[in-house]
């Protein structure tokens, strides 16, 4: 039961109510010190913790959450929406295993309320249980239809599973409720090839022009009519509106983007790895590379074959670098995080997590009998690839074509540091093209460096019913197509800046 005391700071508007609906409008100072005063005259009451650690979450200040969310379990151990926080709290910081056992204890609370279920989702779907997720959303946007953000969670669920057209129908629901959610109209746009007959550029225009935009409405509006504008071939609007989305991404990241370049430095100062001291017992597989390099696709060759499991993108290498630990406590530990989060004991195991070409050196010491598979893409073509793409702050380098050249520039001399450090039994470098242009052969190659058995299968890849939670969710359930080689001369003119400075490290034969 939640200890609710009668407190003086009721009769000034300080409650609860008033904190949650403060958090509501995004208003989190309000909430905050809302909650601050209510921590002091109820300070047995666990929603007011729940709220603190949710409104510290939002801020980044984890330690904090982390604090108020176990607080708040302490006090009303049948409150989902505190194990909820705790497990979020638990995931940012790197506890995968922590996090899903704290997940799965406030999925066993009876009646979870639409709130609850919707927020204990979005925990699953940071964990790779989609399907789960899915039930969820599912139950959050059938408690209460008249919430439009329910329907879009259920919708990108759905996009990553490959129910198109049902995330299609969801996406309009939610407009339907809200015609401004910027988000609705992004992810619609990405559900299907628009054509010049049907599409949603007028009606996402119009909504540009309003008034009382917030500018990350604007940018996701910005990305979803650039994306409509191409598939209809309308380069120079797509063009222009990728600019001015990007740059208005780019003023609220542009920090970051320093310490992107200073982790490829880094990285390129480990010396020749030794393996000799690694856990030996998994042989997973690590299929890394820049975005829109062709990952997914491969994950996706990998999995027809059918000895392996597909784990997504865990980000495990990375918190687990986090603790100073040797190469051997650091195999351990991923594969003890792997089999209890994301596959069965002893599965072989697929990470598809791109941040991975940092970590080639670490993962070969840690994991000797790891398989590393980096991928390679017509720079040109990578370019505009990531220029396109939103990511929701993440590779900060994106939104600015002069950093997207130095970047890809910094990948090429990081790719070819692993060449020469890491033995070739436990690297293969594969390029996007040579995929295109022989899917059996290069998948072939693929199959016979991972040592796994051949089945023709692997040449049907968009028939996986893999979830993918990337950028190309949409584009890897369709057979293979060459219509992305070369689309970078679309934009020629306005790339020119970006092929200049590629220019001063690539040969002219590869930027053609």
């Amino acid at each position: 039961m939640i200890h609710s005391p009668t407190n003086p700071s009721h009769l000034r508007g300080f409650s609860v109510e008033a904190a949650q609906a403060a958090l509501e409008r995004g208003d989190l100072e309000a909430a905050e010190r809302i909650c601050v005063s209510l921590s002091k005259t109820a300070s047995q009451d666990a929603r007011v913790w729940t709220l603190l650690a949710e409104t510290a979450a939002v801020r980044g200040r984890l330690d904090a959450a982390m604090v108020c969310a176990n607080r708040a379990v302490a006090l009303d151990p049948n409150n989902p929406l505190a194990h909820i926080l705790q497990a979020k709290c638990l995931f940012l910081v790197g506890e995968a295993e922590q996090a899903l056992m704290a997940a799965r204890r406030a999925q066993k609370i009876p009646e979870l309320s639409a709130r609850a279920a919707d927020a204990l989702g979005a925990v699953f779907g940071f964990l790779a249980h989609h399907q789960e997720a899915l039930k969820l959303f599912s139950r959050a946007a059938a408690l209460q239809p008249h919430i439009a953000q329910y329907k879009i969670n259920l919708a990108a669920t759905l996009r990553m599973l490959g129910a198109f057209d049902e995330a299609e129908t969801e996406c309009a629901a939610a407009l339907a409720l809200d015609p401004r959610y910027a988000l609705a109209h992004y992810i619609r746009s990405d559900l299907r090839l628009q054509t010049a007959e049907r599409n949603h550029i007028e009606e996402i225009e119009a909504l540009l022009a309003g008034p009382g935009l917030h500018w990350e409405s604007a940018v996701l509006l910005r990305y979803a009519l650039g994306k409509q504008y191409e598939d209809i071939g309308d380069d120079a609007r797509a063009f222009e509106h990728v600019f001015e989305g990007a740059e208005l991404q780019r003023a609220h990241v542009s920090g970051a983007i320093t310490a992107e370049f200073a982790e490829i430095e880094r990285a390129l100062s480990v010396a020749s790895p030794t393996a000799r001291d690694g856990y030996t017992e998994p042989a997973p597989i690590f299929v890394a590379g820049l975005p829109r390099s062709g990952t997914t696709l491969v994950e996706r060759i990998i999995g027809g074959v059918g000895e392996t499991t597909a784990v997504g993108e865990t980000e495990c290498i990375a918190a687990l670098t986090r603790s100073a630990v040797t190469p051997l406590e650091l195999g351990r530990r991923y594969a003890s995080r792997v089999y209890a989060v994301y596959a069965e004991k002893n599965a072989r195991t697929v990470d598809k997590t791109l941040h991975n070409y940092l970590y080639c050196g670490l993962i070969h010491a840690a994991l000797p009998r790891a398989k590393m598979i980096l991928l390679r893409r017509h720079p040109l073509d990578t370019a505009w690839a990531l220029y396109k793409a939103h990511f929701h702050g993440q590779f900060a380098f994106s939104y600015d074509l002069e950093a997207i050249a130095d970047y890809i520039l910094a990948y090429r001399r990081l790719l070819a540091h692993w060449q020469k450090t890491l033995p070739k039994e436990a690297l293969l470098v594969v390029d996007y093209e040579d995929i295109v242009r022989d899917l059996e052969g290069q998948s072939r190659r693929i199959i016979d460096f991972l040592e796994l058995p051949w089945r023709d299968a692997a040449l049907q890849f968009h028939a996986s019913r893999v979830p993918s939670a990337t950028a190309s969710a949409v584009q890897v359930r369709r057979p293979l197509y060459d219509s992305s080689l070369g689309r970078w001369h679309r934009h020629a003119e306005r790339l020119a800046p970006v092929r200049a400075r590629l220019a001063e490290d690539f040969a002219e034969e590869e930027l053609r």
